[in-house]
């Protein structure tokens, strides 16, 4: 199977399951749920649910339990999606190739659907429909919100807004990119040891993998914004040179960028080696993530 054809199957698994949890509604909350299926309904290659399915097929995880965390996981990425777009964030106009959410709706609505996605992610965690054993879904719990919060993808974007009227080194970049982007990336990967009662060293493993594909897939989103065609990429490009941010390609310049881009994802792959061929959909994803082109 080619990775496209994964993840097909898995953002096919994924959208039934967000529209079973999300379904349409009457009456007048009918607007912020509309949104919040714009949100999450609307296209994206699924690569964060992709990873808690295949880390969950390491350890043969029931199918529903794994689909339930990465429905999970992304309402909390297309949360953040929807509240970076906002004017007071990013001010960005197009996402996936459509109008963003508040351009879709408003900007009040907006951010009540960013709201109902996050919190509806740890509805969705905590119940018992995602794992039996209580004791696995508040370590999701837990972990979902370390990641996302100010010690991780909260913390990381606070940086980025600052980063626009200060020079970050190479190092401050990549501390900003590792909460940002790579600690959600990392407990997409550790999900699946989550729900598979993995040990210690082995969710060590699927960490360090995780850290060095965000890593690697923020240098090529750097690389794209930086080159990359609208058309293609289905958001805005040169954002990161018009606002003045330090990034990976303003600091490295673009082949250096690539060779790093290249060189994390062999460190990802080196990782995985304890799980033979099993990991094979894992590997995919690194290769997908260092050539992607939008």
């Amino acid at each position: 199977m080619s990775i496209e054809q994964a993840l097909n199957e898995a953002a096919a698994a994924v959208n039934r399951t967000l529209d079973r949890l999300l379904p349409p509604v009457t009456g007048a909350e009918r607007r912020v749920v509309d949104a919040m299926r714009y949100a999450t309904m609307g296209g994206g290659k699924r690569i964060r649910p992709y990873l808690v399915l295949h880390s969950a097929g390491l350890f043969d995880v029931h199918a529903d339990y794994a689909l339930r965390a990465a429905a999970a996981i992304e309402m909390l990425h297309c949360y953040s999606l929807v509240h970076d777009d906002l004017p007071a964030m990013d001010d960005s106009d197009l996402r996936r190739g459509r109008p963003t959410v508040h351009k879709e709706f408003d900007e009040a609505t907006a951010i009540l659907a960013g709201d109902g996605l996050l919190t509806m992610a740890f509805e969705v965690l905590s119940d018992p429909a995602t794992h039996p054993d209580g004791h696995v879904r508040a370590e999701l719990v837990h972990a979902l919100a370390k990641a996302g919060g100010a010690a991780g993808m909260v913390g990381g974007q606070m940086i980025d807004l600052l980063a626009e009227n200060e020079a970050l080194d190479i190092g401050a970049i990549t501390r900003l990119q590792r909460l940002k982007t790579g600690e959600i990336i990392a407990f997409s990967c550790e999900a699946g040891g989550i729900l598979g009662h993995a040990g210690p060293q082995v969710r060590h493993a699927l960490i360090s993998y995780a850290h060095d594909l965000g890593l690697a897939f923020q240098i090529v989103d750097d690389l794209l914004d930086a080159e990359g065609d609208a058309a293609q990429t289905g958001k805005p490009v040169g954002a990161d040179a018009a606002a003045g941010k330090a990034t990976f390609v303003s600091i490295l310049g673009l082949e250096r960028a690539r060779n790093q881009a290249r060189m994390l994802g062999d460190q990802a792959n080196a990782h995985l080696d304890m799980f033979g061929a099993k990991a094979d959909p894992l590997r995919w994803m690194t290769d997908f993530v260092i050539t992607r082109k939008s």
